[in-house]
């Protein structure tokens, strides 16, 4: 348990986790609060709506993505931080005005939504890359999950707590309340001192910087498929909300209630996934790749799921893998990437992960109403076992693995790996991978270390 927790024995990753916790939860309350404003209180109950909110507020995240990290990794992220984090304070303190004076229409929120998703695309890769200014990089990954479960701990208060005020005060209110909570990670960043935290270096000015990123991440061809795996698994896997909303209302035919319960219990799976994810130490491919198809197999569980009883009880394994997946990939990429690419591949990894949403939600949507809600369910089932399976193909052809029979061993045993350079040098297969290499030019890199038997 003490290595779960062990990121926050560090006094300036302590005062952060507690201040953007509290910016989660307001985070999480603004998104519940904007739904319903739009749902309810703008149009007749309106999806299409709330769908065109939800790309306006994601979509920048594809477009400014290159830009984003080259911010992140050319510029003193601290100070950032303090911009983008007061900017979208004033963004919800503008809405929310809006909204209690009566003045608010859709076209208003539509604006806002834009605006906040463009600071957001700004701030996502410097604070996802701030962590190793907090943190030694061995504390890395545990750090990375502990942010996760963060998130996950505020996705299941957030909510509830935005539904019980909407209701007794109002949306307005609540992005104003959301303002607060930004003011409590302003003053995290006031209260670590600028001099304590880790001096990494940074790009160099001048043309090409975002073509160099890219570039080092075409010849990073273990953080390809890691991308290739969230992006199939983000864009057709991971909307829960729809899934959920399909089940209860459509093929269980319960209420609004039961929706938000089955958000919950799913969340609670979800921290509990990053809590093993913090406990592990360093993220391994088999790892992100395993969780992958487990995520699969659970998600073809709940489709088949009796009643809305047994689809509960399904949904926290669901969460568990998910969270998993996701968090040991954050984890590898941050902790395999130069520190001064860092920026641009996180903020190449968020729009990956983030902007397919509003590819796979319509998507999903549609196969939903065309085949029912267990098909929804069924398409992300598909997208954890593809990215598992693409994955395992790579490790197989990276490391020169083959699949060997031995006729002495029982089960399961019967088939091991094999890598084809120690075999060479060691008949009994007795060996590791050698010298077989496949980061392609990562300082610091190991994928042979991920993907360790």
């Amino acid at each position: 348990m003490t290595s779960t927790f062990k990121s926050l024995h560090i006094l300036n990753y302590r005062i952060w986790f507690i201040g953007a916790l509290i910016s989660n939860i307001g985070t999480w309350m603004q998104r519940t609060a904007q739904d319903w404003l739009v749902f309810d209180h703008l149009t007749e109950h309106d999806a299409g709506a709330m769908g065109i909110t939800m790309a306006l507020q994601l979509g920048p995240q594809l477009f400014l993505a290159p830009v984003a990290g080259l911010v992140a990794d050319r510029f003193n992220r601290r100070q950032l931080l303090v911009l983008t984090q007061s900017a979208m304070a004033l963004l919800s303190a503008g809405l929310g005005i809006l909204v209690l004076s009566g003045a608010a229409q859709l076209w208003h929120v539509y604006g806002f939504a834009l605006l906040l998703g463009g600071v957001s695309a700004l701030d996502a890769p410097v604070r996802q890359t701030f962590v190793s200014e907090l943190v030694r990089d061995d504390y890395l990954p545990n750090a990375v999950a502990l942010n996760s479960a963060s998130f996950n701990v505020a996705r299941m208060i957030g909510p509830a707590v935005a539904g019980i005020l909407t209701v007794a005060v109002g949306p307005g209110w609540v992005f104003l309340i959301n303002t607060v909570t930004f003011v409590a990670l302003l003053l995290s960043l006031w209260r670590i001192p600028a001099a304590s935290l880790r001096q990494l270096p940074r790009a160099a000015a001048g043309k090409g910087r975002i073509r160099e990123g890219l570039r080092y991440v075409r010849y990073r061809p273990d953080i390809v498929v890691v991308l290739v795996a969230v992006f199939i698994v983000g864009t057709l896997g991971l909307n829960f909300v729809l899934f959920i909303a399909a089940m209860v209302g459509t093929e269980f035919g319960l209420d609004a209630s039961a929706f938000g319960l089955m958000n919950s219990i799913m969340a609670i799976g979800s921290v509990a996934g990053a809590l093993l994810s913090a406990g592990r130490g360093k993220p391994r491919l088999r790892i992100i790749f395993g969780a992958a198809g487990a995520f699969g197999l659970t998600s073809g569980i709940a489709a088949l799921a009796p009643d809305y009883f047994w689809f509960g009880v399904a949904l926290v394994p669901v969460g568990l893998f998910a969270i998993t997946m996701m968090t040991s990939a954050n984890g590898y990429v941050q902790t395999t990437t130069d520190p001064v690419m860092r920026g641009r591949v996180m903020a190449l990894y968020m729009a990956i992960f983030m902007g397919g949403t509003p590819i796979g939600a319509p998507l999903v949507g549609w196969v939903a109403n065309v085949a029912g809600p267990r098909w929804s369910m069924g398409v992300a089932a598909a997208a954890g076992v593809l990215a598992a399976l693409i994955g395992l193909v790579w490790i197989i052809r990276a490391r020169r693995l083959r699949i060997r029979f031995d006729r002495r061993a029982r089960g399961l045993h019967h088939f091991r790996l094999e890598s084809g350079t120690a075999r060479s040098a060691n008949p009994h297969g007795a060996g590791t991978a050698g010298s077989a290499n496949a980061d392609g030019a990562a300082r610091g890199s190991n994928p042979d270390d991920a993907v360790e038997r």
